[in-house]
Protein backbone atom coordinates (compact mmCIF):
# COMPACT_ATOMS: atom_id res chain seq x y z
CA UNK A 1 0.00 0.00 0.00
CA UNK A 2 2.46 2.70 -1.01
CA UNK A 3 1.70 6.50 -1.16
CA UNK A 4 1.10 6.21 -5.09
CA UNK A 5 0.76 10.09 -5.57
CA UNK A 6 2.74 13.00 -3.11
CA UNK A 7 -0.29 15.60 -2.76
CA UNK A 8 0.69 19.34 -1.57
CA UNK A 9 -0.35 20.03 1.93
CA UNK A 10 -2.15 16.68 2.64
CA UNK A 11 -0.43 14.36 5.25
CA UNK A 12 0.07 10.77 3.84
CA UNK A 13 0.76 7.88 5.21
CA UNK A 14 2.03 4.45 3.93
CA UNK A 15 0.50 1.76 5.45
CA UNK A 16 2.75 -0.98 6.61
CA UNK A 17 1.75 -4.33 8.19
CA UNK A 18 4.85 -5.48 7.96
CA UNK A 19 5.71 -3.10 11.12
CA UNK A 20 2.54 -3.80 12.54
CA UNK A 21 1.03 0.04 11.25
CA UNK A 22 -1.88 -1.17 9.99
CA UNK A 23 -4.68 0.55 8.41
CA UNK A 24 -6.38 1.22 12.08
CA UNK A 25 -3.25 2.30 13.57
CA UNK A 26 -2.99 4.71 11.11
CA UNK A 27 -6.02 5.77 11.11
CA UNK A 28 -5.93 6.33 15.20
CA UNK A 29 -3.21 8.16 14.78
CA UNK A 30 -4.09 10.16 12.32
CA UNK A 31 -7.40 11.57 14.49
CA UNK A 32 -5.12 12.55 17.00
CA UNK A 33 -4.25 14.98 14.54
CA UNK A 34 -7.35 16.23 14.46
CA UNK A 35 -7.85 16.75 10.87
CA UNK A 36 -11.02 18.82 8.90
CA UNK A 37 -10.80 15.42 6.09
CA UNK A 38 -9.53 12.14 6.54
CA UNK A 39 -9.01 9.51 3.07
CA UNK A 40 -8.85 5.81 4.10
CA UNK A 41 -7.72 4.11 0.93
CA UNK A 42 -10.10 1.06 2.05
CA UNK A 43 -12.12 0.02 4.36
CA UNK A 44 -10.90 -3.54 4.52
CA UNK A 45 -11.99 -4.62 8.07
CA UNK A 46 -14.29 -4.62 10.87
CA UNK A 47 -11.85 -2.21 13.12
CA UNK A 48 -11.36 0.48 9.80
CA UNK A 49 -15.26 0.38 9.49
CA UNK A 50 -15.54 1.07 13.02
CA UNK A 51 -12.98 4.06 13.21
CA UNK A 52 -14.05 5.07 10.58
CA UNK A 53 -17.68 5.68 11.59
CA UNK A 54 -16.72 6.96 14.88
CA UNK A 55 -14.34 9.61 13.09
CA UNK A 56 -17.35 10.81 10.84
CA UNK A 57 -19.48 11.15 13.82
CA UNK A 58 -17.32 13.35 16.17
CA UNK A 59 -17.11 15.54 12.97
CA UNK A 60 -14.95 14.95 10.62
CA UNK A 61 -15.51 14.20 6.69
CA UNK A 62 -14.30 10.95 5.88
CA UNK A 63 -14.14 9.48 2.37
CA UNK A 64 -12.89 5.79 1.43
CA UNK A 65 -13.76 3.16 -0.83
CA UNK A 66 -15.32 -0.29 -0.46
CA UNK A 67 -15.38 -3.29 -2.58
CA UNK A 68 -19.10 -3.61 -3.94
CA UNK A 69 -21.13 -4.20 -6.69
CA UNK A 70 -23.78 -1.17 -5.77
CA UNK A 71 -24.26 1.72 -4.29
CA UNK A 72 -27.16 -0.40 -1.68
CA UNK A 73 -24.57 -2.83 -1.28
CA UNK A 74 -22.22 -0.58 0.49
CA UNK A 75 -24.89 -0.76 3.39
CA UNK A 76 -25.34 -4.30 3.32
CA UNK A 77 -21.62 -4.80 3.21
CA UNK A 78 -21.29 -2.53 6.35
CA UNK A 79 -23.54 -4.55 8.21
CA UNK A 80 -22.17 -7.67 7.22
CA UNK A 81 -18.98 -6.52 9.05
CA UNK A 82 -21.56 -6.42 11.58
CA UNK A 83 -21.70 -2.39 12.53
CA UNK A 84 -24.66 -1.48 13.86
CA UNK A 85 -27.44 -0.05 11.83
CA UNK A 86 -28.14 3.37 13.56
CA UNK A 87 -24.11 3.78 12.90
CA UNK A 88 -24.53 3.55 9.52
CA UNK A 89 -27.54 5.47 9.46
CA UNK A 90 -25.73 8.23 11.32
CA UNK A 91 -22.58 8.54 9.89
CA UNK A 92 -23.43 7.96 6.27
CA UNK A 93 -23.71 11.22 4.27
CA UNK A 94 -23.37 9.72 0.50
CA UNK A 95 -22.53 6.73 -1.42
CA UNK A 96 -20.76 6.83 -4.97
CA UNK A 97 -20.56 3.85 -7.28
CA UNK A 98 -18.06 4.33 -10.02
CA UNK A 99 -17.02 2.31 -13.24
CA UNK A 100 -14.91 2.56 -16.61
CA UNK A 101 -15.92 1.86 -19.81
CA UNK A 102 -13.87 2.49 -23.09
CA UNK A 103 -14.51 5.86 -24.69
CA UNK A 104 -15.32 5.54 -28.30
CA UNK A 105 -12.46 7.20 -30.77
CA UNK A 106 -13.74 10.53 -31.94
CA UNK A 107 -11.47 10.46 -35.07
CA UNK A 108 -13.26 6.71 -36.69
CA UNK A 109 -16.81 6.87 -35.00
CA UNK A 110 -19.92 7.33 -36.85
CA UNK A 111 -23.84 6.71 -36.52
CA UNK A 112 -26.06 3.86 -37.04
CA UNK A 113 -29.72 2.38 -36.37
CA UNK A 114 -29.48 0.75 -33.02
CA UNK A 115 -29.78 -3.37 -33.72
CA UNK A 116 -32.95 -4.68 -32.11
CA UNK A 117 -31.35 -6.74 -29.24
CA UNK A 118 -30.11 -2.74 -28.28
CA UNK A 119 -33.50 -1.82 -28.77
CA UNK A 120 -35.27 -3.68 -26.24
CA UNK A 121 -32.34 -3.13 -23.72
CA UNK A 122 -33.13 0.88 -23.77
CA UNK A 123 -36.93 0.29 -24.14
CA UNK A 124 -36.83 -2.13 -20.71
CA UNK A 125 -35.50 0.97 -18.70
CA UNK A 126 -38.30 3.22 -20.51
CA UNK A 127 -35.38 5.26 -23.18
CA UNK A 128 -35.94 5.43 -26.46
CA UNK A 129 -32.88 5.76 -29.11
CA UNK A 130 -33.15 6.55 -32.66
CA UNK A 131 -28.94 6.38 -33.51
CA UNK A 132 -26.03 4.58 -31.66
CA UNK A 133 -22.62 5.56 -32.56
CA UNK A 134 -19.94 2.95 -33.61
CA UNK A 135 -16.32 2.89 -34.91
CA UNK A 136 -14.42 1.18 -37.35
CA UNK A 137 -10.68 1.72 -35.93
CA UNK A 138 -8.34 4.24 -37.04
CA UNK A 139 -4.22 5.66 -36.20
CA UNK A 140 -5.53 7.81 -33.94
CA UNK A 141 -7.03 4.98 -31.57
CA UNK A 142 -4.53 2.42 -33.02
CA UNK A 143 -7.63 0.72 -34.83
CA UNK A 144 -9.33 0.11 -31.68
CA UNK A 145 -12.58 2.03 -32.12
CA UNK A 146 -11.95 3.17 -28.63
CA UNK A 147 -9.77 5.97 -27.14
CA UNK A 148 -9.58 6.92 -23.53
CA UNK A 149 -12.04 5.80 -20.80
CA UNK A 150 -14.89 7.50 -19.13
CA UNK A 151 -16.73 6.55 -15.65
CA UNK A 152 -20.53 5.69 -15.48
CA UNK A 153 -21.99 6.80 -12.07
CA UNK A 154 -24.34 5.75 -9.32
CA UNK A 155 -24.94 8.08 -6.92
CA UNK A 156 -26.67 7.41 -3.43
CA UNK A 157 -27.96 10.39 -1.65
CA UNK A 158 -28.49 9.68 2.07
CA UNK A 159 -32.08 11.52 2.85
CA UNK A 160 -33.88 11.75 6.42
CA UNK A 161 -36.08 8.94 5.09
CA UNK A 162 -32.86 6.72 3.80
CA UNK A 163 -30.90 7.16 7.22
CA UNK A 164 -34.61 5.99 9.17
CA UNK A 165 -34.90 2.62 6.79
CA UNK A 166 -31.03 1.92 7.52
CA UNK A 167 -31.46 2.62 11.05
CA UNK A 168 -34.22 0.03 10.87
CA UNK A 169 -32.23 -2.80 9.15
CA UNK A 170 -34.88 -2.56 6.29
CA UNK A 171 -34.50 -4.84 3.81
CA UNK A 172 -32.67 -4.22 0.54
CA UNK A 173 -35.83 -4.33 -1.68
CA UNK A 174 -37.20 -1.18 0.70
CA UNK A 175 -33.68 0.40 0.50
CA UNK A 176 -34.05 0.07 -3.25
CA UNK A 177 -37.15 1.56 -3.63
CA UNK A 178 -36.28 4.54 -1.94
CA UNK A 179 -33.36 5.05 -3.55
CA UNK A 180 -35.43 5.53 -6.87
CA UNK A 181 -37.50 7.34 -5.12
CA UNK A 182 -34.54 9.67 -3.94
CA UNK A 183 -33.13 10.15 -7.41
CA UNK A 184 -30.98 7.51 -7.74
CA UNK A 185 -29.78 6.63 -11.26
CA UNK A 186 -28.51 3.20 -11.23
CA UNK A 187 -25.44 2.34 -13.15
CA UNK A 188 -26.73 0.46 -15.81
CA UNK A 189 -29.14 3.49 -16.83
CA UNK A 190 -26.30 5.97 -16.68
CA UNK A 191 -24.44 4.23 -18.80
CA UNK A 192 -27.15 3.87 -21.34
CA UNK A 193 -27.13 7.62 -21.10
CA UNK A 194 -23.83 7.79 -22.45
CA UNK A 195 -24.26 5.36 -24.86
CA UNK A 196 -27.07 8.19 -26.35
CA UNK A 197 -24.78 10.49 -26.30
CA UNK A 198 -22.42 8.66 -28.43
CA UNK A 199 -19.95 8.04 -26.04
CA UNK A 200 -19.67 4.47 -25.69
CA UNK A 201 -21.23 1.45 -26.70
CA UNK A 202 -23.83 -0.52 -24.72
CA UNK A 203 -21.44 -3.97 -25.67
CA UNK A 204 -18.93 -1.53 -22.80
CA UNK A 205 -21.61 -1.09 -20.56
CA UNK A 206 -22.80 -4.16 -20.00
CA UNK A 207 -19.53 -5.30 -19.56
CA UNK A 208 -19.57 -3.31 -15.74
CA UNK A 209 -22.82 -2.84 -15.06
CA UNK A 210 -25.15 -6.13 -15.48
CA UNK A 211 -29.31 -5.92 -16.34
Amino acid sequence: DPVEIKMTGVNQVQVRPDVNLTFAKALRSILRQDPNIIMIGEIRDVETAEISIRASLTGHLVLSTIHTNDAIKTITRLLDMEIEPFLIASSLTGIVSQRLVRRLCTECSYEENPSPSEDVVFKKYGMEIEKVKRAKGCPSCNFKGYAGRVGIFEVLPITKVMQKLIAQNAPMIELEKQAKVDGMVPLLQSGLLKVKKGITTLEEVLKVASE
